[in-house]
């Protein structure tokens, strides 16, 4: 698309599911537009995806004194999905959860690389049975997890958090920082945080359906990681040779040439619990070892990936979510090196045009989690569904 739509794309109906608003970072009304976008209150629950060429601090203090009386959530990200535009760069979307059809509770874990992983699930735990008694007469529910894309703790924080939710499922994404890879932001209530994490559980009277989905298929080449530094998420050798040189033979590439464009087309899969997870390369570094953005170590068997048509996988497990009525709304953490995918093969328009005609609203990331896994390259997401009495009948 060649802006973010209006900003009342995502409908500000009173029966409408999901509030959800677009705005270029640069509007000089930003916040009016946003506000005019998501409509009347009360809202159980604000969610803002923020490019990082805005500044991030400001908005969210103007956020918090617009919609306070809402916990408000938010982060940096690598680009914005609008519903009803698809991709959008350079811009703000606002997403509001109307009081009457939905209840939240949301946590912030602070320094996250010294929050031990029992007092998350500890945490977790007492937010879920709070918010249980709160909302009792809400069935539906899921958990939604916005953390720093560059504090490496996202696979840590999914299983602890996986481990304190019992039968709910979560999903999410890790913030971004366009291609930058410098500063990525979480923020609560006006409060902005780096090395931290935003969860926020929510119960509903619509039904939902959190998903996952990506377009890869294992092949039969396998690579085994035999040096790696597992704290920074480095490999510096496969197959007991250096790692991006080894990587470049098995991929009949120069590996001074291959790069983040090389990585989107030849993804690493591992298996695990049955299935198979991308563990996607970020970068090759000066000294030639490959930078992972999830978790890595020694022994590790990767698999090289073939891909479908993305264009048409992704329209056929978005179809596929319909359940004797298509969903009214997708929230949904989409991996940058989907987007960077779909750029270089000139499939953005026809992808955009499959997220506008799915009405997904979110954000791209630089990682994505569903339930207790970290993964990348992949969409995660929840699907709303019209509950069978209008929220606001009730």
């Amino acid at each position: 698309m060649d802006g973010p739509p209006s900003p009342s794309a995502g409908g500000v109906e009173g029966d409408a599911v999901l509030r959800t608003a677009c705005v270029e970072w640069d509007a000089p009304d930003l916040i009016d537009q946003l506000e005019n976008g998501l409509g009347q209150g009360p809202f159980a629950l604000v969610m803002i995806f923020c490019s990082p060429s805005a500044g991030f601090q400001q908005l969210i203090n103007q956020a918090q004194s617009r919609f306070g009386a809402a916990p408000i959530m938010a982060c940096t990200t690598a680009g914005e999905i609008a519903m009803g535009g698809g991709y959008a760069e350079d811009s703000v979307v606002a997403i509001a959860l109307p009081k009457d059809c939905f209840e939240a509770e949301v946590l912030l874990f602070d320094d996250l690389e010294h929050l031990p992983g029992h007092e998350l699930t500890q945490q977790t735990i007492r937010a879920r049975a709070t918010l249980s008694q709160r909302a009792a007469a809400m069935e539906q529910e899921f958990a939604f997890l916005m953390v720093d894309g560059l504090s490496m703790q996202e696979d840590r924080l999914a299983s602890a958090l996986t481990a304190g939710l019992g039968p709910t499922q979560l999903f999410g994404g890790s913030a971004g920082d366009g291609i930058r890879f410098e500063h990525t932001f979480v923020a609560l209530n006006g409060v902005c945080h780096e090395k931290a994490a935003v969860l926020a559980l929510v119960r509903s009277r619509c039904r939902l359906r959190v998903f996952s989905v990506n377009h890869f298929t294992p092949t039969e080449l396998r690579m085994v990681v035999t040096r790696a530094d597992p704290s920074r998420r480095l490999v510096y050798e496969i197959n007991a040779e250096p790692a991006a040189r080894e990587l470049g033979r098995l991929l009949g590439k120069d590996p001074h040439q291959i790069d983040t464009f090389t990585f989107a087309d030849n993804p690493m899969v591992v298996r695990l619990g049955g299935s198979h997870h991308v563990r996607a390369i970020k970068r090759v570094t000066d000294g030639g070892a490959l930078e992972f953005f999830s978790a890595i170590d020694e022994g590790l068997v990767l698999t090289l990936a073939e891909a479908a048509h993305i264009v048409d996988h992704l329209d056929q497990q978005l179809t596929a979510l319909a359940s004797g009525a298509p969903p009214v709304a997708i929230l949904a953490c989409d991996c940058i090196l989907r987007r960077i995918e779909a750029e270089k093969k000139q499939l953005k328009r026809p992808l955009d045009e499959v997220l506008a005609r799915h009405r997904v609203t979110g954000f791209s990331t630089y990682g994505e989690q569903i339930n207790g896994m970290h993964v990348n390259q992949t969409m995660t997401g929840v699907a709303f569904y019209a509950p069978e009495v209008p929220c606001k009948d009730k």
